[in-house]
């Protein structure tokens, strides 16, 4: 039967230290953390499918509807002059000559035809796309009713939260529909341990916007610039 043995109250243990990689030298303290992470998918809501909103293009209709109306107008106002007897207007005399003139290699021929097809797909462009890329939609909870919001707005609670977290100096922001690029600074508590309490608050936030599509969420966290 083996006596008791006491506890050795008169040695404590050392610390270890690391070894440093072959060739390199040992990081007292890292510069810069980062993480990134891509969105989550999102269960269908029993409101329905919350698509993108789609602007009016007030400002190019206008401008569309004022030259064809114009153009359309003047040049029936010409025919209608042709057939009551009356010679055509100069302008429309003198292009008809100019262009009966001219070849089809000819320089403002060709860019006269570039700049039409050039408006030609920027105005089927303005009617495919969607617009509104700084509005956000949100998850539909009613049939009834869309919800949308601000990037900005998004990118400003993204920041107040993470001005929260402790060791963080500074917060930027960048918002887009697809991702979340947050900057942060920290000027005191490891950078690796500011980034991970970091990653848990902004996917917690990202969660509570409720958008239809999360942006994914990329997370870089530094240390402050030195001065002088």
């Amino acid at each position: 039967m083996s006596e008791p043995q006491e506890p050795d109250s008169g040695t404590q243990r050392l610390p270890t230290v690391e070894a440093a990689p072959s060739g390199g030298v040992l990081a007292m303290d890292q510069s810069a953390s980062g993480s990134s992470y891509e969105p989550a998918a999102v269960p269908a809501k029993p409101g329905g499918r919350a698509g993108r909103f789609r602007s009016g293009r007030r400002i190019p209709a206008a401008l569309v509807a004022l030259v064809v109306l114009g153009g359309a107008g003047l040049l029936l106002y010409d025919i209608a002059a042709v057939r009551a007897g009356h010679p055509a207007m100069r302008w429309r005399r003198s292009v008809a000559d100019d262009l009966a003139s001219r070849h089809l290699d000819d320089v403002w021929v060709l860019a006269g035809s570039a700049l039409a097809a050039a408006l030609g797909l920027w105005l089927l462009l303005l009617a495919l796309t969607p617009g509104l890329r700084a509005l956000l939609p949100m998850n539909r909870r009613h049939a009834g009713v869309r919800a949308g919001l601000d990037r900005t707005a998004a990118a400003l609670v993204l920041r107040d939260r993470a001005v929260e977290v402790a060791g963080v100096q500074s917060v930027r922001v960048k918002m887009s529909r697809r991702r979340a690029t947050v900057r942060a600074v920290s000027h005191f508590r490891e950078l690796d341990d500011v980034r991970a309490d970091l990653d848990t608050v902004l996917a917690t936030a990202v969660g509570e916007l409720d958008l239809a599509k999360p942006p994914g969420l990329s997370v870089h966290v530094r240390r402050p610039a030195k001065k002088g």
